[in-house]
């Protein structure tokens, strides 16, 4: 049983979660940062690059998502499930942030993001499988990754883009703490190998968004 739930209701509840995650429109419980603050107009290609680097974060939360669920449930005890589930509702303020960021710049999400979601969920099932000491060491080292990767947008966007900024700078606060949180939690150091794979696949996920 997971939370009082059989394993078959906790797939379908995955499932849901994944097609809101997909195709539907998910809604943040914290206000976008920087909402409703005067921001100067981007020229086209400063609006290029935004959109780009923003779908590039926005499939980070898609796999995001997929991370956590799946996580959720493959965890053998359910302090480590909430805690997976509650990282999962703080990445859904993210997800929705860069979609209203993605419109707001007149862009569009990745065309891949199905792809993206069924491979970042196998992921976080086999990291489930073995055990909670990697699999909360998978999230230590994804979200330094993120983190890395994030700083890497902040000095690439466009200086006058302050609504994609601090949006940037919220997701690296919030990615720092699920790192601190997890590796509190007892979080394994992963070998070098997958470490390094991880940032094989990531390069390839990024590269890929930023066009498609």
């Amino acid at each position: 049983m997971l939370g009082g739930m059989s394993f078959a209701d906790a797939l379908l509840v995955a499932a849901d979660n994944g097609l809101r995650t997909l195709f539907g429109r998910v809604h943040a419980s914290r206000p976008a940062p920087a909402a409703g603050a005067a921001a100067p107009e981007l020229d086209a290609d400063e609006r290029e690059l935004a959109g780009a680097l923003m779908r590039v974060n926005h499939v980070g939360e898609v796999c995001a998502q997929a991370l956590y669920q799946a996580q959720a449930l493959t965890a053998r005890s359910p302090a480590l499930r909430a805690q997976m589930q509650r990282a999962a509702r703080e990445e859904t303020d993210h997800l929705a942030w860069t979609q209203q960021r993605l419109d707001e710049l007149g862009d569009h999400a990745s065309r891949l993001n199905p792809l993206w979601y069924a491979g970042a969920f196998g992921i976080g099932l086999l990291a489930g499988r073995f055990g909670d000491r990697v699999s909360l060491g998978f999230v230590v080292e994804t979200e330094r990754q993120v983190e890395q990767h994030l700083a890497g947008h902040l000095e690439r966007l466009p200086a006058r883009d302050t609504a994609s900024r601090a949006i940037v700078e919220q997701m690296m606060v919030d990615e720092a703490r699920h790192a601190a949180d997890a590796l509190a939690a007892g979080g394994a150091e992963l070998p070098l190998p997958v470490r390094l794979l991880m940032r094989v696949a990531a390069k390839v996920m990024t590269v890929t968004a930023h066009r498609v």
